[in-house]
């Protein structure tokens, strides 16, 4: 079973693809890939904050800055590749 951290940063992963989706618009296959890129964004920089010992905005053991970053960047990237 996953721990809480994991499932409260997979819960803020969503909640900023669906917001970057209503926001820029599209069908479901963008939201699809939105989420997507916000899952993997989100995972990224989570990873990254621990690799570089960044522990700015951490809660508990989930670095929320590097991820909201993380997240972000890979769903701008998202948004110009579709």
């Amino acid at each position: 079973m996953p721990g809480p951290s994991i499932v409260f940063g997979f819960v803020v992963a969503t909640l900023y693809g669906a917001v970057f989706h209503f926001i820029s618009g599209g069908d479901a296959r963008r939201l699809a890939v939105f989420l997507l890129a916000s899952w993997i964004g989100f995972a990224l920089g989570h990873i990254t904050g621990d690799l570089l010992s960044i522990n700015l905005l951490d809660i508990g053991s989930l670095n929320m800055l590097n991820g909201t970053i993380g997240s972000f960047v890979a769903l701008i990237v998202a948004r110009f590749l579709t």
